[in-house]
């Protein structure tokens, strides 16, 4: 058998080779075509001319099988296209079928637990808190508290059409009218006049009220500013020369070209007001003007000198007297700047509360006091807070002729019988105090005059109240006595709040340091956003005030004003507090005029007042009240209820103000809005 040499070998290797690459391709062919019919798609051949005309059979060599897409066009683009969309959807579709298995499986979280907001008088534990947060709240929180939770209000602001005629002027002869003290037909009516009568409150009926604007005399010019005015006003302003011929010796009052002047003097001192203080502060020390005594009350108080001066020692004062021969006095205190009312000693409780004053003046004011059994000094012992002060300057003090000597003797005793300690008497000046507790009282004799009040005796009701004989008795408590010094105490609770006829107990302070919070707030936005510090505030009246907490953001926001704090008789009597931080009020009801004169205040600031007292008072009854106690040039704010809004617009437009009803910070869909007005000078 011949060997195979070396090239056979090579000569069959190769050909072992090319039959097995050749049995490849076709494998690889076949396979290939068979996996293309499977999957329903075609097998696309191409080749450069792709996007040309199609290839015709000649073109295609006859060693190559022809493809079943022969003669066919395709659109490469968007078959790469539909094909990435197809299988993307395809498995978008499966992962969401097993997102979804799986989210269904998954069972849902818990809800979150409710967010803890610290909102007024709570934390977040249950617990009363006295530091904490205001917020954002309904007015009606602090404005409405002790009041019926009134949320239906009669239309929406702009759901019906009011109408309101234009006022007319009244007559020249209004100038100076005050309705309830002026009332000629009741005073003609009443049986006695000897104790005073014809002085106190004889309102009109109410279809005989005012009904027309008052005039500003002639040649009426805007008031002199604080403290210019202090010591000199328009002769214009207040035209009446009485009281420089009655007093002129006296060194209260003068006229000089088209001014009055007021060189600081009163009947009993008539060197000036600074040299008299000096004299009382020096015969007690423990007075403290601007620190233990805060507010005053200074009776028959003439020009208000006394008071005038005060004020530059941190006192408020208020001045008193009735409208009597010595015309207009209390017209002149408050031309002046000096906080001021017409207010009479005769048979009704003055109306102030029970411990409002830390001292009370009369320098010959000339009120007997120890008549009917002392009923009038009872009334002042009713109003002198625990351990305050009486500073009596009269005749009596220092005169030794045999009438005025017996008038003294019996101010003595009945000082005695009120355990009232007489710790001074220098010159003309004598100066009591009052007790701090009662027990004086429960020690004396039985059967000893005057007797103690009833139990059930409320020594802070004084709307239309008669006087008593009797000793009105001091809080257990120390309520009223234990005050703190100013100007701690304007904001601090006072214990008297826990008085205050509240459903609540304990909240009482919550509420009270919301609301100077909230006044705080709202002044500082009127200051940035109205710019009330170009406004010349001085004489102001806050219609509805609380507890103080316009008053007291006032002074805190550094206004050189004072303010009179109304507390209205159909809410809560919140007037020992007012007292008590050392600001001024007073009780009112707003259907009834205030005992004021004409053009006595800059600034009238009333919220909420009118939704309240529409079921009670006719809204226009009382803008023309608010227009006759305003100073030309004078300006409201209104802070009230979107249902009495457009009434408050067509009166306040019907009486020749210019009004503007502005939006609250709460925003546009509030139910409160603000309508700010300005009066116009009117003559006749």
């Amino acid at each position: 058998m011949t060997g195979m040499g070396n090239g056979d070998l090579f000569k069959s290797t190769t050909l072992i080779k090319i039959a097995a690459f050749t049995f490849l391709a076709v494998a690889f062919f076949y396979f290939g075509k068979h996996w293309s019919d499977a999957q329903q798609q075609p097998l696309v051949f191409f080749d450069s001319r792709q996007g040309h005309s199609p290839p015709s059979v000649a073109d295609v060599g006859a060693a190559v099988s022809l493809s079943p897409n022969a003669n066919k066009t395709f659109d490469l683009a968007s078959m790469i296209n539909d094909t990435v969309s197809d299988n993307g959807k395809e498995r978008k579709d499966d992962g969401n079928q097993q997102q979804q298995q799986r989210r269904d499986a998954i069972p849902p979280p818990p809800p979150p637990p409710p967010a803890l907001q610290r909102m007024g008088v709570v934390d977040e534990n249950g617990v009363m808190s006295a530091d904490f947060e205001v917020g954002k709240f309904d007015p009606d929180v602090v404005d409405n508290w002790g009041q019926d939770n009134e949320t239906d209000a009669k239309g929406s602001g702009g759901a019906r059409s009011i109408r309101v005629n234009k006022f007319a002027l009244c007559s020249s002869s209004f100038r100076e009218y005050i309705p309830c003290l002026d009332n000629v037909e009741a005073i003609k009516q009443l049986k006695s006049t000897e104790k005073g009568e014809k002085f106190e409150r004889h309102c009109p009926d109410k279809d005989k009220g005012l009904n027309c604007l008052v005039p500003a005399p002639r040649g009426y010019r805007t008031p002199i500013p604080w403290p210019r005015s202090r010591d000199e006003v328009w002769f214009s302003n207040v035209p009446h020369a009485r009281l420089v011929e009655d007093k002129g010796g006296q060194n209260w009052i003068t006229i000089d070209k088209d001014k009055f002047k007021f060189p600081g003097g009163g009947t009993q001192f008539i060197h000036g007001a600074d040299q008299y203080l000096n004299q009382i502060e020096e015969m007690v020390p423990e007075i403290a003007f601007g620190r233990h005594t805060r507010v005053a009350l200074d009776v028959g108080c003439g020009v208000a000198s006394f008071g005038a001066y005060l004020l530059s020692r941190n006192v408020l004062t208020l001045s008193v007297a009735p409208k009597d021969v010595h015309e207009n006095q209390i017209q002149f205190a408050l031309e002046r700047g000096v906080p001021a009312m017409v207010s009479a000693f005769a048979t009704k409780r003055l109306l102030y509360p029970s411990q409002s004053f830390e001292l009370i003046h009369c320098s010959r004011c000339r009120i007997n006091w120890t008549r009917d059994d002392g009923i009038l000094l009872l009334e002042v012992n009713r109003m002198l807070r625990g351990g305050g002060y009486f500073v009596w300057a009269a005749q009596p003090v220092y005169k030794h002729e045999p009438i005025l000597e017996e008038q003294w003797e019996e101010m003595v005793n009945l000082t005695n019988s009120l355990c009232w300690k007489l710790v001074k008497k220098e010159g003309y000046i004598a100066i009591w105090q009052k007790p701090l507790n009662n027990s004086c009282y429960l020690n004396r004799e039985e059967g000893s005059k005057p007797p103690l009040c009833d139990p059930d005796d409320d020594p802070d009701d004084v709307w239309y109240v008669d006087l008593k004989v009797c000793i009105t008795r001091l809080p257990e408590d120390g309520g009223g006595t234990n005050v703190t010094n100013w100007p701690a105490r304007l904001q601090n609770p006072p214990d008297r709040l826990q008085s205050i006829k509240l459903d609540a107990y304990i909240s009482r302070k919550e509420l009270f340091t919301a609301e100077l919070k909230y006044w705080a707030e709202i002044i500082g936005g009127y200051v940035h956003a109205l710019r009330w510090k170009k406004f010349k505030l001085r004489n102001v009246l806050d219609m509805r005030a609380g507890f103080g907490g316009f008053a007291a953001a006032l002074i805190e926001h550094k206004f050189d004003c004072w303010v009179l704090n109304v507390v209205p008789v159909s809410g809560l009597n919140t007037l020992p507090v007012i007292y008590d931080r050392g600001l001024l009020g007073v009780m009112h009801d707003w259907c009834e005029p205030f005992d004021t004169y004409p053009r006595t205040y800059d600034f009238l600031h009333a919220n909420g007042l009118f939704f309240v007292e529409q079921k009670r008072c006719n809204i226009s009854t009382i803008m023309l009240e608010m227009d006759r106690i305003l100073r030309p040039g004078g300006r409201v704010y209104i802070r009230d209820s979107l249902a009495v809004m457009d009434e408050l617009q067509e009166v306040g437009k019907a009486m020749g103000w210019r009004v503007n009803l502005r939006e609250t910070s709460e925003g546009p869909h509030a139910s409160y809005r603000i309508l700010t007005c300005e009066k116009r000078l009117l003559r006749a």
